[in-house]
């Protein structure tokens, strides 16, 4: 077998397209290795575990379907940036089928937790860049905002609708968009 030693990058690469051809349980130490054309050991090179490997390479796939682009501050107003998520995700779904419903199994034991710090931090990734876009949007009512209703408890439930429609499996984000229109616009 090749040992030549690749980067951190293009093993988390080749393991997205493993994911995507094959889904979540091809990512282990030996099939990420053979797939690189790497030995077992170039894998341990940057990842201690098959955990390790997996943590990373799910949240490199929460990465790919959910990053924005650092200018999309001021790019967007907040009904787009809501669409966007939503065909992201549905974009998600066709490149790595099966991934919402079976990444959270891949993770066992204190793996589990390590796994939820990582979704987590995806999921702060996306609260902040809705919260920014939301307290940057001009076309917002002066007065739709007050002590009870803040921009961040806004997005909050924003955020939860969300996730309910990942879990739910409901990509269908037009109620949300209007309840949004009526609410803040």
């Amino acid at each position: 077998m090749n040992t030549v030693i690749t980067s951190k990058e293009a093993i988390l690469n080749i393991s997205r397209q493993l994911i995507q051809k094959q889904g979540c349980t091809a990512i282990n130490i030996r099939n990420v290795a053979a797939a690189c054309g790497v030995s077992v050991g170039s894998i341990y090179n940057y990842f201690n575990s098959k955990s390790d490997l997996m943590a990373a390479v799910i949240e490199s796939v929460w990465h790919d379907i959910f990053h924005f682009p650092d200018n999309i501050d001021n790019s967007i107003n907040f009904l787009d940036c809501v669409s966007i998520i939503f065909n992201n995700i549905q974009e998600g779904v066709k490149k790595y089928p099966g991934f919402f419903t079976l990444h959270s199994i891949s993770f066992l034991g204190n793996d589990k937790v390590n796994g939820q710090k990582l979704m987590a931090k995806s999921w702060e990734h996306i609260q902040a860049v809705l919260y920014n876009i939301l307290c940057n949007d001009k076309n917002i009512r002066k007065e739709a905002f007050n002590e009870i209703l803040t921009p961040q408890k806004f997005t909050d439930i924003i955020f939860s609708l969300i996730i309910s429609a990942l879990i739910q499996q409901n990509y269908d984000c037009t109620a949300i968009l209007e309840m949004i229109k009526k609410t803040i616009y």
